[in-house]
């Protein structure tokens, strides 16, 4: 390969700097990963360990082990029983969850949630890197590796320790804290928040909570933004379904049931949905433009202000795009019952992600509009489940910006909606605002959340231990 390097090899000085930089971000997790732990650390990362060592999968042992694990800690933290609880829905003893309170001094304040998810989705030794298992937490590297050490067990492992450490230092609220940590996030029949909400919503009622669904942001190991998750998309199916009486093939005819679906997917193919900003995509495109810099940030600033041509413009990215407006896309298609047969049904899944505050039935009514005249049926495949966005509240805001820039100077604290969804929803739902933040910073796409060799950097856990220990304690400390 021949590599034309400019005037004078900037090209390679660049290069040259550029692999600096990477061994120099290698050497400091290593040297981090080393060093010796403070008594929080190795409570934190042994947590971390039994926590990545039970196999929560739905599949396995589910959540009850982990859940019991984790009471178990606490009390022997000094815990009162009557304030750790395991709950398990009945004839589902697999699907437990822990709710756990530390008491403050003003009874007359609303509590502060801490959210997290013990199961994990699924994952095989044999589809991993041979040194290392999904199910026993591996450090190597300066990385954590394990099933769940970004999705969800890092926050779960950080808010045991920190609430232990709370207890150690006698510290004693202005509010209670409670700890949810929960089963069938990642899926399920037996969802840990959407039944406490039901059967148990006294011990779970707050405030606000912190949840996943933010993150910090890292470019080639430079903190540039941590991200506070207030919104989530909407999930919603639908089936397409085109019928026909079908025939013999051997005399085909243009009535044709495939054809008619693959139709009304090409026009789904050639359609969008309108933009529309909220709250937190305004805020969103406002604090990262001068991150991305450029003409990047240039049309970032003009969307925030409603460019409909900015917006156009930025809507070729696929991110962007999933952030300004509902989407809609196929995801599975069937059709036919045998090779020398005409097709007497068709049938495709069209995965949908509203904006909040959406109506469902408008989504509905606009494919149908687009599918006109294409003989197919549209039906949603199950209720949709909107939750409104959390307000960007000051209270909550001003805490995360302090201690971000104590810790990381200069970082920008971005407001968030998640294309995905959580089971933040679920207290949205209820009027409690969930909050996702984590103080856990990765390089993009580096987490491999759901994937192979799922992981999290030393550094990055340990950060989020301290940012998330000083967060709680900074809407928790006795105002004099």
């Amino acid at each position: 390969m021949h590599l034309h390097y400019g005037p004078r090899g900037r090209g390679a000085r660049a290069l040259g700097v550029g692999l600096a930089l990477v061994a120099s971000l290698a050497l400091a997790r290593l040297a981090a990963a080393q060093a010796p732990l403070t008594p929080e650390r190795r409570l934190a990362r042994d947590v971390y360990q039994q926590l990545i060592d039970i196999n929560t999968t739905d599949s396995a042992d589910g959540t009850t082990d982990a859940a019991n694990a984790m009471a178990e800690r606490l009390r022997a933290a000094g815990f009162p029983a009557a304030d750790v609880q395991v709950l398990v829905p009945p004839g589902n003893d697999r699907r437990g969850n822990l709710v756990a309170r530390l008491h403050g001094s003003d009874a007359s304040r609303k509590p502060i949630l801490l959210l997290a998810h013990l199961d994990v989705v699924e994952a095989k030794k044999e589809d991993w890197s041979s040194d290392l298992d999904p199910f026993h937490l591996t450090e190597k590297d300066g990385f954590f590796y394990g099933r769940g050490t970004t999705d969800d067990k890092a926050m779960a492992a950080i808010f045991v320790a920190n609430l232990i450490r709370f207890k150690q230092e006698h510290f004693v609220p202005d509010r209670d804290i409670i700890l949810a940590l929960t089963a069938d996030e990642e899926g399920g029949d037996f969802n840990g928040v959407s039944w406490l909400l039901q059967v148990h919503p006294d011990l779970v009622a707050a405030d606000f909570g912190l949840n996943e669904g933010g993150g910090g942001e890292l470019r080639q190991g430079k903190h540039v933004a941590n991200k506070v998750g207030t919104a989530e998309k909407v999930y919603l199916d639908f089936t397409l379904q085109a019928t026909n009486p079908g025939g013999h093939s051997s005399v085909p005819k243009k009535d044709n049931a495939i054809y008619h679906l693959a139709g009304a997917l090409t026009r789904l193919a050639d359609f969008s949905f309108p933009a529309q900003l909220n709250e937190t995509t305004r805020t969103y495109f406002e604090r990262m433009a001068p991150i991305e810099g450029g003409e990047t940030g240039a049309e970032m600033r003009a969307a925030a202000r409603g460019d409909a041509a900015a917006i156009a413009r930025l809507s070729a990215n696929p991110v962007y795009n999933a952030l300004l407006r509902t989407t809609c896309v196929a995801t599975l298609l069937s059709g036919g019952h045998a090779p020398n047969a005409l097709p007497q049904r068709a049938t495709a899944n069209v995965n949908c992600r509203l904006l909040p505050g959406t109506d469902p039935r408008q989504v509905q009514a606009t494919l149908e509009r687009v599918f006109a005249d294409s003989a197919v049926e549209v039906t949603p495949v199950a209720a949709a489940k909107p939750s409104p966005p959390s307000p960007l509240r000051p209270d909550v805001f001003g805490p995360i910006e302090a201690i971000t820039q104590a810790m990381w100077p200069g970082t920008a604290v971005v407001p968030s909606m998640s294309t995905g969804a959580s089971d933040g929803l679920f207290f949205r739902q209820r009027g409690i605002p969930i909050y996702g933040v984590s103080g856990l910073f990765a390089e993009l796409g580096d987490g491999h959340a759901h994937g192979r060799d799922e992981r999290l950097s030393v550094p990055a856990f340990y950060d989020g231990q301290e940012f998330l220990y000083r967060l709680v304690k900074a809407y928790t400390t006795p105002r004099t």
